[in-house]
């Protein structure tokens, strides 16, 4: 049978992966994926055969996935979080389109956004977007576009990628742009490390947010002009209680 799973796998912790991404990877041969995200399932499936390519390799991984799969082997490319947010979905049906004998299917799993916002509270509970701020792939003018159009429309926002050694003040830019049509109290929050060891979390204000070190295991959270703090959590009302 040849057989790719794309199989996103939560955000790090075993017990936060659906059981469909389980049995997905108890079922394959071989697991390929980042060196980082190998770690985190290792343990969880002796007997498998696992391989790994560094950062900057997506495609060379999604190859060797392919090339696996022809031999006739069960392979699973795994991804964090989500494979469609992200992740290598989309760039495994690119390649795919060289290998049509091999069959794909996508696993969900629960992606950065999500597993943050249950840290935090209910930040999402309403319209929100996901913008990362990495400028690797995408130019920094476009993003500096979406950060302005989110903004402008009050949407709660979810930053991925926020910082790194290169984009240190990628946040601070990120800020300021919102500040043009949010208030500097806005409700924010960030967690670290989601559902990893040395998790954090914290909720303060835009303003606060601003100056706020951060790195690539951070989840930043914007809320919307009606975000507030609920006991310390942060939480954006729908409107139920108005209807």
């Amino acid at each position: 049978m040849n057989k790719i799973f794309v199989v996103g796998i939560g955000p790090g912790e075993y017990e936060q992966m659906t059981l469909k991404a389980i049995h997905a990877l108890e079922g394959s041969d071989v697991i390929i994926g980042y060196t980082v995200y190998v770690d985190l399932v290792k343990e969880h499936f002796a007997g498998k055969e696992f391989m790994t390519t560094p950062m900057t390799k997506e495609v060379d991984r999604c190859v060797l996935a392919f090339e696996e799969a022809i031999k006739g082997r069960v392979v699973s490319m795994i991804c964090s979080g989500d494979a469609g947010v992200y992740g290598m979905a989309g760039l495994m049906y690119e390649v795919g389109e060289r290998y049509p004998e091999v069959e794909l299917e996508i696993i969900p799993g629960v992606t950065a956004a999500l597993g943050g916002a249950a840290v935090l509270g209910a930040p999402l509970i309403h319209d929100f977007c996901l913008i990362s701020l990495s400028d690797l792939l995408t130019p920094w003018e476009k993003i500096e576009a979406r950060l302005l159009a989110a903004a402008k429309a009050d949407l709660s926002v979810c930053l991925y990628n926020p910082s790194s050694k290169k984009r240190r003040d990628y946040l601070m830019k990120a800020c300021d742009l919102m500040l043009e049509y949010k208030s500097p109290d806005t409700v924010c929050g960030i967690v670290g490390n989601i559902a990893r060891e040395g998790e954090y979390a914290s909720v303060m204000t835009l303003k606060k947010l601003r100056d706020t070190q951060v790195d690539m295991f951070t989840t930043v959270f914007v809320g919307n002009s009606q975000t507030r703090q609920i006991g310390g959590k942060m939480v954006t009302p729908r409107g139920y209680r108005d209807v």
